[in-house]
């Protein structure tokens, strides 16, 4: 006896014919009839009074009938009380991230989470690369990507990625695209190059001395001995835009942040920034504590698994223009 001859034996009941009752359950009234005889064999009484009119259950059949109703709702609830258990992994995991790198990737990061582990909560704190570094060495972090920072105290860091500096703004009369160094195959999808002492020479519009971007191209200027001609200064990254989009001046700005600068116009600039070539590299950071994960839950594990294939796959696919790093978990 199973509960497929129960839920056959009810529906004949209710339908009190074999043959309505067989067009029901989409199978072949032979063959219900052959279930019927079966579960009657099994029980050794006779379940159904059969006559031109239809079939109605006897005694034992109105007995079984009963019981077999209540056998598969039993059996119903207790698929929802184990569909209802906890399935897969469930904790929270806190996820601090440069702003420019968070619309890339944390994006496309949480929507797979979201699919493949779905009792995983990620908080993300997306700031300044200097806070980036604040909020692991606080512990207010679990996973951290540093900007330029190879090695943190007190800290377990590994290499993640590494991606170019771009030079980007309007070029209304062409002056600057004619000073480019040779530009790839058309076609090709690859940036021209851009000489940094052409680029500092340009009207600029950068951040303030505090921000890692504005940093990098001092450190650029310097080894070159190239002053840089800045003729807009502003903490606020809405503000750069602006002004770069308007076209007062143009700017420096990682590979990850070009979905954010999107062509406008056709006397839009996007040039890769050499001599020096300008990368900003990213280091994947996390706790001691936490690095191995030792509550066994294998959460930290798992969306350190995810960033590493997401990365993977935004790199595979062009949508960021980076190198990537053995940043797969520690074993």
């Amino acid at each position: 006896m199973d509960l497929r001859s129960l839920r056959y034996f009810i529906a004949v009941v209710e339908a009190g014919s074999l043959s309505r009752a067989a067009g029901s359950l989409y199978i072949a009234q032979p063959a219900l009839t052959a279930q019927i005889k079966k579960l009657e064999s099994e029980l050794g009484a006779q379940l159904l009074e059969r006559s031109h009119a239809g079939v109605t259950p006897t005694q034992a059949g109105v007995l079984l009938y009963q019981d077999a109703r209540r056998l598969l709702s039993d059996a119903v609830a207790m698929r929802e009380r184990f569909r209802r258990l906890p399935d897969g992994l469930e904790g929270s995991v806190t996820i601090a991230v440069p702003f420019l790198l968070s619309s890339l990737l944390m994006g496309p990061l949480l929507a797979h989470l979201k699919d493949t582990h779905p009792r995983i909560r990620v908080f993300v704190l997306d700031d300044l690369s200097l806070m980036v570094r604040k909020a692991m060495l606080d512990r207010r972090a679990d996973i951290g990507l540093l900007v330029d920072t190879p090695q943190v105290e007190g800290l377990a860091c590994r290499p993640f990625a590494h991606e170019s500096m771009y030079f980007c703004g309007h070029d209304p009369d062409g002056r600057v695209h004619a000073l480019l160094q040779t530009p790839p195959p058309a076609g090709s999808g690859a940036r021209p190059d851009i000489d940094f002492a052409v680029a500092a020479a340009q009207p600029l519009v950068l951040q303030s001395r505090r921000y890692s971007i504005r940093q990098q191209v001092e450190d650029a200027a310097s080894r070159r001995g190239t002053p840089l001609n800045i003729v807009h200064e502003h903490d606020s990254a809405r503000v750069i835009r602006s002004l770069y989009a308007c076209g007062a001046g143009f700017t420096f700005t990682p590979a990850c942040a070009m979905g954010d600068t999107p062509a406008m116009g056709p006397d839009w600039l996007v040039a890769r920034v050499v001599n020096p070539q300008m990368t900003r590299m990213y280091t994947l950071a996390t706790a001691p504590d936490r690095d191995r994960d030792p509550g066994g839950s294998g959460v930290l594990h798992a969306v350190l698994q995810t960033l590493a294939e997401v990365t993977q796959r935004l790199v595979a696919t062009g949508r960021w223009d980076a190198e990537i790093a053995d940043a797969s978990p520690s074993p």
